[in-house]
């Protein structure tokens, strides 16, 4: 399986009636974009990766269960993982989601 399929269902009851969103598999999971700009996604090791701005990124990835997202050996500045421990309940998920939707959601349509 190549992410989780619940966890996509949950991403997707978030993000369904935001205008401009869309679905499409990425990455080895399914990501959701706002505009053409990365929002969020179920990751292939069932983990949430997220989008946050360059700024915000330092704080993002110090939160509990949040880490960089990596290219090899190099963190991606501005793609946070989010362990699967971190968003249990639909609250903590719904926090984590909004960050990335408000990221998208401040971007220039592409």
């Amino acid at each position: 399986m190549p992410y989780d399929p619940h966890l996509a269902s949950r991403i997707r009851d978030l993000l369904t009636d935001v205008p401009g969103v869309v679905e499409r598999k990425m990455f080895g999971g399914v990501g959701w974009t706002i505009h053409g700009n990365m929002a969020a996604g179920a990751h292939s090791d069932g983990n949430l990766m997220i989008r946050c701005s360059r700024d915000d990124f330092p704080a993002t990835i110090a939160l509990p269960g949040a880490s960089a997202l990596m290219r090899g050996s190099t963190p991606m500045t501005g793609w946070v993982l989010v362990e699967a421990d971190a968003f249990t309940s639909d609250e903590d998920l719904a926090r984590w989601v909004q960050r990335g939707r408000a990221y998208a959601e401040s971007l220039p349509p592409k």
